[in-house]
């Protein structure tokens, strides 16, 4: 039998609300148990009526839904959060609380039943969050009109591109809504280390060291090419590779 999940829907646009009323109400296994249309009203409601998920819009004045998600963590046994928002620049801070997914709006019927699977998932496994670390360990990234988690330890490569970054796995890349500087702090050195002012890369990932004639150096990453390491990254990057 479908597990029912008791679901508030946070958001400071009526039509918004009145939208995944709709949608939430043609999921099977999911009861509305109420609205809010601010962060304040929506943790008072969560301790009166004890919902199994929010859908929850970030952008909020006073308490935006990352505020909400925040203090939620402090809860024995808190709901799970979805976030549904029209923006992509909060994927990273998304990183800091236990979201179980990012639904970009609009919101499709397929798109919302996908994410309702994983809660019910993330509440058969007993509401398991992974452990809390100053570094990055996943991506929320913007594909096909949805948002995908990629893990960190698969990125080989960070390159930047204006105010954004682009994330390269393998043959495919996404760009996500950050500065280099802002993500080379939450990126762990263990893993990433800087090779340019513009480049990031998985250390792991380094085949090798290639010296070119004029000077140069680069770093091989095998299939994922070779990429020239700027003057002032050299001496650090050489280090790091030796100690290696």
């Amino acid at each position: 039998m479908l597990q029912t999940l008791r679901t508030l829907i946070v958001d400071d646009e009526p039509l918004a609300i009145e939208r995944l009323q709709i949608l939430a109400g043609q999921q099977d296994g999911v009861s509305l148990v109420g609205t809010a249309s601010d962060g304040a009203s929506a943790l008072r409601m969560v301790e009166a009526l004890a919902p199994d998920l929010l859908l929850c819009d970030i952008a909020m004045p006073d308490l935006d839904g990352l505020d909400v998600a925040t203090a939620l963590e402090k809860l024995d046994c808190p709901p799970a959060i979805v976030f549904v928002t029209a923006f992509d620049r909060y994927a990273v801070a998304a990183f800091d609380v236990a979201a179980v997914d990012y639904l970009l709006k609009p919101v499709s019927p397929d798109r919302l039943a996908k994410a309702l699977a994983r809660v019910r998932e993330w509440r058969s496994a007993g509401r398991a969050a992974p452990p809390k670390s100053r570094w990055i360990n996943e991506f929320w990234v913007q594909n096909r009109g949805e948002m995908l988690r990629i893990d960190a330890a698969q990125v080989d490569l960070i390159e930047a591109e204006r105010d954004y970054m682009r994330l390269y796995v393998g043959s495919r890349s996404w760009l996500i809504h950050q500065t280099i500087k802002s993500l080379e702090e939450r990126m762990n050195p263990d893993q990433f280390m800087r090779i340019h002012r513009s480049k990031m890369v998985r250390r792991d990932g380094i085949v090798g060291l290639k010296h070119h004639g004029d000077g140069a150096w680069s770093v091989d990453l095998g299939e994922g090419g070779q990429h020239r390491i700027g003057r002032t990254y050299l001496h650090e990057v050489k280090a790091i590779m030796h100690g290696a």
